[in-house]
């Protein structure tokens, strides 16, 4: 899996155990946590490789939406995701189950906007899941270890992924809500998701707030179909109406959400997890992070294998020149929809005579001329018979956000959103180490490649 990465020892891949899936369809029906529509939820099998994808059925047409964290949009208290204008909320506990049950391939098909609480726990997928049992797939899991240290902070909060050696993912939480507050004591609870205790350790904990913070959404219009006998409101005296499943069920709790929030990243990670106080926004981040640090390991890993498109072939389809060809050799290419290619830069770059001085900078305008000629040699691979080639007509939405120095090598990513016949258009990225140094979306039009 992650996200495409071919299985390797090299780096940080490295190949684990099968991959699984759900036996066989099971229903979950309920009410949303924070909506309070009715849900109907079909957990699926899926075929290797899929992830976890869910789909809103009641839409026409149905809307598909991977849960990864590029799909993830800032929500309270949860976590949603957006494609488009169509968005599914409250997924965390889904998805804390399917991986606290080893599922790494499921469909789930949805008939609203928000996933069934139940009573707030994990409880309401696992045990579907365990009466309907999971089966291995023939294909290894592809496992991410993680290379360099990442530590988040947002005020006294703070989450990190620290490099491990032990085999699989542990996390680590401190809970405090300072001293002054003696409803919830300080818990802290260290949790390995593979080690097979998660059905009885922590998919019974349940969400929890503070009666005040309760209150708050009550005002608002929210969770006004949920009493504390259905989730657990803690006041002055403990659980209102209700009793903990554990001593220390709200940590057990936060490890639930952060396993479920981390499944956003699209592969599993070898790593050790810190969170103190750390809630839905910082186990994004940290996902973000996390999923940065893959794709940059990718970048750089196929830079180094052999081209699929080298420099001759290269000014075979291009019309440009030294010192004009900014593009050194095409890495990879996935017929017409995306490519990755490479740009060494070197002092010996004529720009740098005078731009500047002292201070060589690659112009930002030859960097957009990279990934254009990239976008160009992508468009191409459907044009190659038509007579025809891509000339760069507009620039949209461009940003350069990190200097080009030389020694540098610039890894270039365009991807298609457009091919007409007229037309073309693509998103373009310019990446060094694991740094965006520029994007554009770029449009071109398509010209005969001889004119009288």
């Amino acid at each position: 899996m992650c996200g495409g990465m071919n299985v390797s020892f090299q780096s940080g891949i490295r190949v684990m155990k099968s991959q699984h899936t759900i036996a066989r369809e099971v229903t979950v029906e309920g009410v949303g946590l924070l909506l309070g529509q009715p849900a109907r939820v079909t957990i699926c099998p899926a075929a290797i490789d899929t992830g976890i994808v869910f789909e809103r059925t009641d839409l026409d047409p149905p809307v598909v939406i991977p849960a990864r964290v590029n799909n993830v949009i800032p929500r309270a208290r949860r976590t949603t995701l957006r494609n488009g204008e169509t968005t599914i909320e409250t997924v965390e506990h889904c998805l804390s189950a399917l991986s606290g049950m080893h599922i790494d391939n499921a469909r789930i098909k949805l008939d609203g906007p928000e996933l069934p609480c139940g009573d707030g726990s994990a409880k309401l997928f696992v045990d579907p899941i365990i009466e309907t049992g999971v089966v291995e797939q023939d294909a290894a899991q592809a496992v991410w270890k993680l290379q360099k240290p990442i530590v988040l902070e947002e005020g006294e909060s703070m989450i990190a992924a620290l490099p491990s050696d032990d085999e699989g993912m542990r996390v680590i939480f401190d809970l405090d809500y300072g001293e002054n507050n003696t409803r919830i004591q300080r818990q802290t609870l260290s949790f390995i998701p593979g080690n097979g205790n998660y059905v009885k350790e922590i998919a019974p904990a349940r969400t929890y707030s503070l009666r005040e913070e309760a209150q708050a959404l009550w005002d608002r219009g929210m969770c006004r179909h949920l009493t504390p006998r259905d989730v657990l409101v803690i006041g002055e005296e403990g659980p209102i109406d209700n009793a903990y499943r554990f001593d220390n069920e709200p940590v057990r709790h936060k490890v639930l959400d952060v396993i479920g929030d981390l499944t956003l990243i699209g592969c599993a990670v070898q790593c050790r997890i810190i969170a103190y106080k750390s809630g839905h926004a910082l186990n994004r981040s940290l996902a973000i992070a996390i999923r940065r640090q893959i794709e940059a390991d990718r970048r750089i890993r196929i830079a180094d294998e052999d081209p699929k498109i080298d420099a001759r072939a290269i000014q075979r389809i291009m019309p440009h020149r030294y010192p004009m060809l900014l593009v050194d050799k095409v890495v990879e290419i996935e017929a017409d929809r995306r490519a990755i290619g490479i740009k060494n830069v070197t002092m010996n770059e004529p720009f740098f005579q005078g731009h500047y001085p002292g201070t060589p900078i690659m112009p930002g305008v030859l960097l957009v001329e990279a990934m254009a000629q990239l976008g160009g040699l992508l468009l191409n691979q459907k044009l190659e018979h038509t007579g025809k080639i891509a000339v760069l007509m507009s620039l949209d939405r461009v940003k350069l956000r990190k200097p080009v120095v030389p020694g540098d090598q610039v890894v270039l990513e365009a991807v298609s959103l457009r091919a007409r016949p007229r037309t073309g258009s693509v998103r373009c990225k310019a990446f060094v180490g694991d740094r965006l140094a520029a994007e554009a979306q770029i449009r071109f039009m398509m010209v005969d490649s001889q004119t009288d």
